[in-house]
C-alpha cells in the first residue's frame, strides 16, 4: 500500500513535469539544427499500468537443495587454430536474360546488388550497405506501386514475381512469403509517410545511415527520484546458499523433421519429408538433427529434457526464453504455431513437475514470424490477441493469476519469486526491427518500457533485486536503436536493482555488458545470452545452468557461476546415441574471480589483448561445433564488440578502442568504415526478407 501511495504522488509530479511521455516528437536532437518538428499524433493509449494489482506475494518456495558449484579456476586448453568453413551461396546469381518491367530507379539499383551477399546478410542479421541498397530498392518498389493505386492483390502478385524472377527463394517459398507477409506490409506502407531512406535506416540501423526520422524519436519518462549512490559491487559470499537455474532457449521444434530427408535443399529449412529424399551421398538428415538448415526433431528434445531431469535433479526454477516453432516461416499458420506452443508447454510440465518455469516470448511464436502488432491495432484480422490470450492460458500453470492483465496486453509480466527477489519477463518483439508494425509508431509499444520503470521503481522502494528475461538481446542489431537506447537508460538508472539479464535469439553462447553512459569505462550490468537447443545451423545443441546467490542475509542475487552443456551432433549421428556433457563453466574456463559486470568487462579486455583467450571464447561461442570457421581480425572485432554492446547500433561509441587495439596487432589493419561495411553483428537467427 505504501508503494502504491508513493507512486500516485510521483505520477502527479510527472504529469506536470518535463519527464512526461506523450507525443513521440519531443525536441530536436542536439547538433541537428534547422530540422522541422513534425506534429504527429500517435494512436491513443489509455492504459494505466498503476491501477492493476502488482504481484507482491512470494511465488516460489525453494526445495532447500544443497547445490555443488563448479570447481574454481584451473588450467584450460586454449584453441589456437580453427578449421575453415566454406559455404556455397552460388544459387543466388542475377539472371540477366529475363526482363523485369520494374521502375527504372529500382531496376538500376537491383543490377548493382550482390544478391548472394544480401541473402547471407538477411539470414544472419549481419547488415551492410549492400543490404541497405536492397532494402531501399524493395521499399521504393512497393511505395511506387502503392502511389500508382495498385490493389493489394496486384501488389502481392508483383511481390511474388519479384521473388521468383530474382531467384530469392523457390517458387513455393515465394508464394508463402507473399501470402503471409504481403498484405501486412502493404497495410503498413499505405499508412506511413516516410520514404525508403527513413524506412531502411529504421530497419537496418547503422549500415543504412543515421537518417533523421522524427516519427521515431522518443524517450521514456523517469520519476523524479534520485538514483541511489552507487557503491562498488562486492562478490557473492563463497559457500553461501544458491539457486540452481536452468535456461532453455530456441528449441525450434520441427514436427515434420524426417530422418534421411534432403538436408541440402534450396529453402530456408530442410530435413523434412516435403524436401524429398537425399540427392547426394551424405545429403540425408541425421537421426538426431543436422548441422545444415534443419531444426530439432522431437526425439532429440525428448532426450535432452530427460537427460536434464535425470542429471540435474536439484533445479530450483527454469528460464524459458522463447522461439518454439521451426524456421519454416513461409508456410506457418496460427493454428500450427499454437499447437507447437501447447505441445511444448505440456512437455515441459510433464518433465519438470512442480518446478516453477518463467517463460518469455520469442519472435517465431507469431504467424507471420516477427509480426507483433501493438495494442492499438484492434482489427480482429490483424491484432495479436489470438497469441497473447493463448499464452496467458498456457503460462498460467506456472505464473500467478495476477499477471494475466499484462500477459494478455503485451506478453510481459512481473513476479515476486522470493522475498526481495523479482523476475520480470519482457516482450522483446517491441524492439524487433523486423516487426513491420513498428514503422507506424515505435513509441514504447504497449507502454511496456514505462511499465518496466514502474516495476523497477517499486522494486527499488521495496529493496528488491530483479532479474530481467526476454528473447532478443537489447544490444543485438535486430533491436531498434531508439528502443535499445531507452532500455539502456533504464538499466543504468536501476543498476543497483537489476542484478542480471537473460536472453536468447542468437543461437550462440555469448553475453552483453552494459556501461554507464556518462562513463563508458564503468560496467553496470550483464546480460547473459543463452545457447540454442536447435542446431540451426552449423551448431551443436546446448542449454545453460546458472547458480544464483540464494536465500541468506547478505544475498546479492547475482549469478555466482554458469555452465554450458552441449550434445555433439556429429558424434550422436555417427554412433547413434546422444551424449550430453558440460562444455565449460565460466569462472573456471575464463579464470574469473566472480561474474560481476566489472569481471566481464575485464574479460573483454583480456579477449582484446590476448588472442588465445579470444579463441577459447570463440570455441564456446560456437558450442564447440566442428563446423565453426576461421575468425580473422574483423570477425574478432565484431564478436568482442557484440560483448561490449548492450546498446544496439552504437558501436562507434562503445567499441572504437577495440578496433584500435586489435588493428595495432593485426598484420593488415582495417578501417572503421570497412568494419561497418563488412557487417555489424553476427547472429544465426535467420529470417526470410519481407520484400
Amino acid at each position: 500500500m505504501i508503494i502504491r501511495i508513493l507512486w500516485l504522488l510521483l505520477l502527479v509530479i510527472v504529469s506536470v513535469s518535463p519527464w512526461t511521455l506523450g507525443n513521440p516528437i519531443f525536441l530536436q536532437k542536439p547538433g541537428k539544427p534547422n530540422r522541422p518538428v513534425i506534429k504527429w499524433n500517435p494512436p491513443t493509449d489509455t492504459w494505466n499500468w498503476t491501477t492493476n494489482p502488482r504481484n507482491e506475494e512470494p511465488f516460489f518456495v525453494p526445495s532447500n537443495f544443497t547445490h555443488k558449484l563448479p570447481p574454481s579456476a584451473n588450467e584450460t586448453e586454449l584453441i589456437a587454430h580453427m578449421a575453415a568453413l566454406k559455404r556455397n551461396y552460388s544459387r543466388l546469381l542475377w539472371d540477366n536474360d529475363k526482363g523485369t518491367n520494374l521502375p527504372m530507379f529500382v531496376e538500376k539499383a537491383l543490377k548493382l546488388l550482390n544478391l548472394k551477399q544480401v541473402y547471407y546478410e538477411v539470414e544472419h542479421s549481419v547488415m551492410s550497405k549492400v543490404s541497405c541498397t536492397a532494402c531501399k530498392a524493395g521499399a521504393g518498389l512497393l511505395q511506387h506501386y502503392i502511389r500508382l493505386g495498385k490493389s493489394k492483390d496486384e501488389i502481392n502478385k508483383m511481390i511474388f514475381q519479384f521473388c521468383v524472377s530474382l531467384k530469392i527463394q523457390s517458387a513455393r517459398v515465394c508464394e508463402g512469403i507473399t501470402r503471409l507477409f504481403g498484405s501486412e506490409v502493404v497495410y503498413v506502407l499505405k499508412r506511413i509517410t516516410i520514404g525508403p531512406d527513413e524506412i531502411c535506416s529504421f530497419v537496418i540501423g547503422d549500415a543504412c545511415g543515421d537518417v533523421y526520422n522524427p516519427y521515431h524519436e522518443w524517450e521514456v519518462a523517469f520519476p523524479p527520484v534520485p538514483k541511489p549512490t552507487v557503491r562498488p559491487l562486492e562478490s557473492p559470499l563463497e559457500k553461501a546458499p544458491t539457486f540452481k537455474v536452468l535456461q532453455i532457449s530456441d528449441t525450434h521444434f520441427d514436427p515434420y523433421y524426417a530422418e534421411g530427408a534432403n538436408a541440402e535443399c534450396n529453402e530456408p529449412l530442410c530435413c523434412r519429408a516435403s524436401n524429398g529424399p537425399a540427392l547426394t551421398p551424405g545429403g540425408g538428415a541425421g537421426r538426431w538433427g543436422d548441422y545444415r538448415k534443419c531444426d530439432t526433431p522431437k526425439r532429440t528434445i525428448d532426450h535432452m529434457l530427460k537427460h536434464i531431469a535425470d542429471t540435474h535433479t536439484d533445479i530450483d526454477y527454469i528460464l524459458w526464453t522463447g522461439d518454439l516453432p521451426p524456421h519454416d516461416v513461409w508456410n506457418q499458420t496460427k493454428e500450427e504455431n499454437l499447437k507447437v506452443l501447447q505441445e511444448t508447454v505440456a512437455q515441459m510440465s510433464d518433465m519438470f513437475p512442480g518446478v516453477p518455469i518463467f517463460p518469455a516470448l520469442g519472435n517465431h511464436e507469431s504467424s507471420p514470424v516477427n509480426s507483433f502488432p501493438p495494442p492499438y491495432i484492434s482489427s480482429p484480422d490483424q491484432n495479436i490477441a489470438w497469441l497473447y490470450d493463448e499464452l496467458d492460458t498456457q503460462w498460467r500453470r506456472w505464473l500467478p493469476a495476477g499477471v494475466s492483465h499484462t500477459v494478455r496486453r503485451g506478453a510481459f509480466y512481473s513476479v515476486l519469486v522470493r522475498p526481495g527477489f523479482r523476475i520480470i519477463s519482457l516482450n522483446m518483439n517491441y524492439c524487433n526491427n523486423k516487426n513491420w508494425w513498428l514503422l507506424m509508431n515505435s513509441t514504447d509499444p504497449a507502454t511496456e518500457l514505462q511499465w518496466l520503470i514502474y516495476e523497477l521503481q517499486s522494486a527499488e522502494f521495496s529493496a528488491e533485486k530483479v532479474h530481467i528475461i526476454g528473447h532478443i538481446p537489447p544490444g543485438h542489431s535486430d533491436c531498434l536503436k531508439v528502443w535499445s537506447r531507452n532500455y539502456y537508460a533504464i538499466i543504468n538508472r536501476y543498476e543497483l536493482t537489476i542484478t542480471a539479464q537473460f536472453f536468447g535469439h542468437t543461437h550462440f553462447d555469448e553475453f552483453e555488458v552494459f556501461y554507464d553512459p556518462n562513463d563508458l569505462g564503468r560496467a553496470t550490468s550483464i546480460a547473459y545470452v543463452g545457447p540454442s537447443v536447435s542446431p540451426y545451423y552449423d551448431l551443436n545443441l546446448g542449454y545453460r545452468i546458472y547458480y544464483v546467490d540464494g536465500d541468506h542475509e547478505d544475498t546479492t542475487r547475482q549469478v555466482v557461476d554458469h555452465e554450458t552443456w552441449i550434445m555433439n551432433l556429429k558424434e550422436a549421428n555417427l554412433f547413434g546415441y546422444p551424449i550430453w556433457y558440460k562444455l565449460y563453466s565460466a569462472r573456471s574456463a575464463y579464470l574469473m574471480p566472480a561474474l560481476r559486470p566489472q569481471d566481464w568487462d575485464k574479460f573483454i579486455d583480456d579477449m582484446t589483448a590476448k588472442e588465445d583467450v579470444f579463441n577459447l571464447y570463440y570455441k564456446h561461442y560456437w558450442k564447440n561445433s566442428p563446423r565453426r570457421g576461421m575468425c580473422d581480425s574483423e570477425c574478432r572485432k565484431r564478436l568482442i564488440c557484440d560483448a561490449r554492446s548492450g546498446r544496439s547500433h552504437d558501436r562507434r561509441a562503445l567499441c572504437v578502442h577495440i578496433e584500435a587495439r586489435i588493428d595495432g596487432a593485426a598484420p593488415t589493419p582495417q578501417t572503421w568504415r570497412a568494419w561497418l561495411y563488412n557487417g555489424l553483428s553476427v547472429s544465426d537467427e535467420p529470417s526470410v526478407q519481407q520484400v
